[in-house]
């Protein structure tokens, strides 16, 4: 490869060449920064490895993350296995796909059919009873529930323990 001496060079006129020439390093050097805060920036999404049905709890081994390449995905959506694990399945999730948080749910504290405790807590009196929920529901929910002695039914609220807390009308 040959070089030549070009006229700006052989007649001592380099500054403005100079100053282009450093400009476009600059600009290359600030083009490898946004590129590098890019990759940083990089967002995790989390799709099933197999088809998972309704109602089927989620566990990390049936997961995997996988990065983002589509800048116009919807928010929404599942970054993190430890964020899902645990939790069920309200529609059927294809492999692949992307995980909305909307298509889970809380795993039911109370299961419809089963025998509960129920309570009723009124400062001094604490009132305990077997009871039959009429309806599945998780933590914090309001479902309606059967009294095994009596039949009848109260609504209350799910508690973490279980037990359902009677709401007072």
């Amino acid at each position: 490869m040959m070089f030549r001496l070009t006229e700006a060079l052989r007649t001592g006129k380099t500054l403005p060449t100079l100053r282009r020439a450093v400009l476009a390093v600059s600009a290359v050097l600030a083009g490898l920064l946004v590129a590098d805060a890019a990759l940083a920036d990089a967002r995790m999404a989390v799709v099933p490895k197999r088809i998972i049905y309704p109602g089927e709890a989620l566990d990390a081994g049936q997961l995997e993350e996988v990065e983002v390449t589509n800048p116009n995905i919807v928010k929404g959506y599942a970054e993190s296995i430890g964020a899902v694990s645990g939790l069920v399945s309200k529609r059927t999730l294809l492999p692949g796909r992307v995980i909305l948080t909307s298509a889970l749910r809380e795993p039911f504290a109370v299961a419809r059919g089963t025998t509960i405790s129920l309570v009723f807590d009124n400062g001094s009196l604490v009132l305990r009873a077997a009871g039959t929920p009429l309806q599945d529901g998780s933590v914090g929910e309001l479902v309606r529930v059967r009294n095994k002695d009596t039949g009848v039914i109260v609504s209350g609220t799910v508690m973490d323990d279980g037990t359902v807390h009677v709401v007072v009308k």
